[in-house]
């Protein structure tokens, strides 16, 4: 994942500071822990990048989407419009909690489409799990209509794009006053007697450890210098690949807005995508994402979301699924998945690393093409 090359010096200083007191927990112990509020640093440098009043960081990112659908009043028999491509914990957050996914088409932002999300609403949908993929952003000022037209909740997932914004507000700033409660078995952290605090509502423990919580503040103070030369090391391919007729490129709901995580290539079909992956192995490419076949991201996979495929009963199993799982109709989705090649964006790439790259990829995309250049 971007910025992942950068562990260094930072980190460890982070989380030397947490072993000197011998406090993993992220609340209360104010005596024996010298000031260090490791998670508290990193919801503030959180709230730095994004421009967020709040902010609340939890264990992972598949934490971070269930507290905010939870929050939102999300529950048993709930219809919630989510993408099909996705990572899956999107689809699990909404099962746990009792709701019910119903999906809908996505469009070249790789995002749900306001189409889409119309013409799957009937009178049960409570909300839409909207998901940034892949480091862009979707059209949100479409969607947002769609939202106020029917009165729906939106929960964003911007786990792929952190850093990413639309017309000036960062993706995901979408966060409820519940949730805080909700990630620490309902403790409503007022006071400094963890024992005696009271509890506004059931919740469970999604709380992040300060260790974690060092080592995020450490690479969030990065993101504003790893998204600069994500940026452009993304536009150079970007510009030596659009030399090559055939390849295009995923779109951006704002072009400002991008992350600069992802370069998301788009061939003119799937059978040419295929081909090129093909090429990219044989010629030892790496570093790509054909989600297509991904088992994670992708519906066409998810064997055992379609199937209900369940450790426990969930109450999907006992009110039914609201659409035929196996049986989906999202043509549009399939095409645009089908054609897209994703590279993950290095910010410590060299020029050299740079030009040798975008010459092996235009290489191989230019032998998969000749079928159709023909």
């Amino acid at each position: 994942m971007p910025g992942t090359e950068l562990f260094g010096a930072e980190e460890r200083k982070e989380i030397e500071d947490v072993l000197s007191t011998g406090i993993l927990f992220r609340y209360n112990h104010d005596a024996q822990r010298n000031n260090i509020w490791k998670a508290k640093d990193f919801e503030a440098e959180a709230k730095k990048i994004t421009g967020a009043k709040y902010a609340l960081a939890v264990s992972n990112g598949s934490a971070a989407i269930l507290a905010a659908l939870a929050a939102s009043g999300i529950g048993t028999g709930d219809e919630v419009i989510c993408p099909p491509f996705t990572y899956i914990a999107t689809i699990e957050a909404v099962l746990m909690l009792g709701a019910l996914p119903v999906f809908a088409e996505i469009d070249e932002t790789l995002c749900l489409s306001a189409e889409g999300i119309k013409k799957v609403i009937t009178p049960k949908t409570k909300a839409i799990c909207l998901v940034h993929m892949c480091g862009g952003n979707a059209n949100m000022d479409e969607i947002m209509a769609v939202v106020k037209q029917h009165n729906l909740k939106l929960v964003e997932d911007a786990g792929q794009a952190f850093a990413a914004s639309y017309k000036g507000t960062a993706t995901g700033l979408f966060i409820y006053k519940l949730a805080d409660s909700y990630c620490d078995h309902g403790h409503d952290h007022i006071g400094n007697n963890r024992g005696m605090e009271n509890h506004p509502v059931i919740g469970f423990n999604y709380r992040i450890s300060e260790l974690h919580a060092a080592v995020g503040a450490a690479q969030t103070r990065k993101v504003p210098a790893i998204r600069e030369a994500n940026l452009k090391n993304k536009a150079f391919l970007q510009k030596e690949l659009s030399k090559v007729e055939g390849i295009n490129f995923s779109k951006l709901g704002d072009d400002n807005g991008d992350s600069g995580t992802f370069l998301n290539i788009l061939m003119p079909d799937t059978e040419t995508a295929k081909r090129t992956i093909d090429e990219f192995n044989k010629a030892g490419v790496g570093g790509f994402n054909y989600w297509f076949t991904n088992m994670y991201h992708f519906i066409n996979q998810w064997e055992h979301i379609k199937g209900l495929k369940t450790a426990s009963k969930l109450a999907i199993q006992t009110l039914g699924a609201s659409q035929d799982y196996h049986n989906l109709d999202i043509p549009k989705t399939q095409a645009i998945v089908g054609r897209l090649i994703s590279f993950g964006i290095r910010c410590t790439w060299t020029e050299e690393e740079l030009k040798t790259l975008a010459a092996k990829i235009s290489e191989c995309a230019t032998k998969a093409l000749k079928p159709v250049n023909a």
